[in-house]
């Protein structure tokens, strides 16, 4: 491994229409080691070729069985030990993560489950994200060192999102949702943004598509960055590149020292 590690991940919300905008090209003007896309909504062989020039010399592919929907996808210029789909999270199969090993590091790629449709699908969320813990503090306890990133599709605190308030009863910004993150940091984990930017305000990572959302930064931070707090003394920056367009989201990334 490099002595520093880039890693970026971006809910691009369908790989053939960024394809179609050539979205993706910044790509080649970075030293980006891992690139982790969710809502890719395609099948491996609908992946257009030419989404960057830059050579990866692992792709994993996580496909939804809903055509169409979801997925996520890894792509990496290191070479992983091990990778999972993490079907005991993802139980309803909807290509939700994609788990990659390097050396002692376990990076989660995940595109986590919206809760707004109804109560059912917001007790799926939840498990979703508890089930997620359980199992990375089983590899924590086997030695490994953790970072997920994605769409963790909620918003932790009021400074993350632009109408707190007007959102009190919204799936993505619940007194449930929220707790879970708090649950995730007493466990021992960073929210990197936080960690290195503090208290900045005005920073989002996705914005609705109506009402010029985008243009007035009328946001929320849904997309993350969580390590182990082992790898704090490792993590040298995290941002957010809220100038990428493409999507209604962002890529969000940090850099590691390995």
């Amino acid at each position: 491994m490099s002595d520093s590690i880039e890693i970026i991940s971006w809910n691009v919300n369908g790989i053939r229409a960024v394809a179609t905008k050539e979205a993706l090209k910044w790509i080649d003007e970075r030293q980006t080691d891992i690139l982790c896309l969710q809502e890719i909504k395609a099948l491996p062989e609908q992946i257009p070729e030419g989404l960057f020039e830059k050579e990866y010399e692992e792709r994993h592919i996580n496909s939804a069985e809903k055509k169409g929907y979801s997925g996520t996808a890894t792509f990496s210029t290191l070479k992983s030990d091990y990778n999972s789909t993490s079907n005991h999270i993802d139980t309803m199969n909807e290509g939700r993560i994609v788990e990659t090993h390097y050396d002692d590091i376990v990076l989660f790629n995940i595109y986590f489950p919206n809760g707004q449709k109804d109560d059912d699908r917001l007790a799926y969320k939840m498990k979703f994200y508890d089930d997620l813990l359980e199992h990375c503090e089983q590899l924590r306890e086997d030695g490994k060192s953790i970072v997920i990133c994605g769409d963790v599709n909620t918003a932790h605190k009021e400074i993350d999102l632009k109408n707190p308030k007007a959102n009190s009863k919204t799936s993505g910004f619940l007194p449930i949702e929220r707790e879970w993150i708090d649950k995730l940091l007493d466990h021992g984990y960073i929210d990197t943004f936080r960690y290195v930017n503090g208290d900045e305000e005005d920073r989002y990572s996705w914005w609705s598509y109506r009402s010029n959302a985008r243009l007035n930064n009328v946001g929320w931070r849904i997309d993350y960055f969580f390590i182990s707090e082992d790898l704090c003394e490792n993590l040298e920056d995290a941002f957010i590149l809220d100038y990428i367009t493409g999507s209604d989201h962002c890529p969000v990334g940090i850099r590691l020292s390995i």
